[in-house]
């Protein structure tokens, strides 16, 4: 009798294995979208430039340094790199024709001394890109170099969404 069921059970078993069942469909993975911001408007982008501005200036007043202004041969010069980086498709500090940053000052003639630049490759907007310039040591530095007294700041959008921020500081 034990060998009977033992038996009958196995059967169960095997004929259940044999029948159709539903299974759902394979989950496929979703890679993470990035999330695309609008265009800057014509407003925001007004007032871009001074929120950043004003943003800086607090923190370098945290620790008693001079507040900087805002420089437009230093932001057309911002503007130029960061139109150029998006024609690259690279974030870097050379330009396509080789220049560098201070040959890309000197030729929107600022007469003063470049400190230094950052630059960016984001979705973000521009209070973030700041937060992620201020949480690495070299670019924070740029910002926050006892020597800057002048600020230019430029952004290009692409249609996609991508903006390509350039800062440049001076003195």
């Amino acid at each position: 009798m034990l060998k009977t069921k033992a038996i009958s059970v196995v059967c169960v078993l095997v004929l259940a294995g044999c029948a159709p069942r539903y299974m759902a469909p394979p989950v496929q993975p979703v890679a993470a979208e990035p999330e695309i911001p609008g265009q800057i408007s014509e407003f925001e982008a007004a007032a871009i430039p001074q929120r950043v501005l004003q943003q800086i200036n607090s923190l370098r007043a945290n620790i008693a340094l001079q507040p900087l202004a805002l420089n437009q041969q230093l932001t057309a010069a911002a503007m130029a790199h960061s139109r150029d980086m998006s024609a690259q498709n690279r974030a870097w500090h050379w330009g396509s024709d080789g220049s560098s940053p201070l040959d890309r000052v000197r030729r929107q003639g600022y007469p003063g001394n470049l400190v230094g630049e950052n630059i960016s490759e984001s979705f973000e907007n521009d209070i973030q890109t700041l937060a992620a310039w201020m949480g690495v040591r070299e670019t924070r530095d740029v910002i926050m170099d006892p020597a800057a007294t002048q600020l230019g700041l430029a952004w290009y959008q692409e249609p996609s969404g991508k903006i390509w921020w350039t800062l440049l500081t001076g003195n």
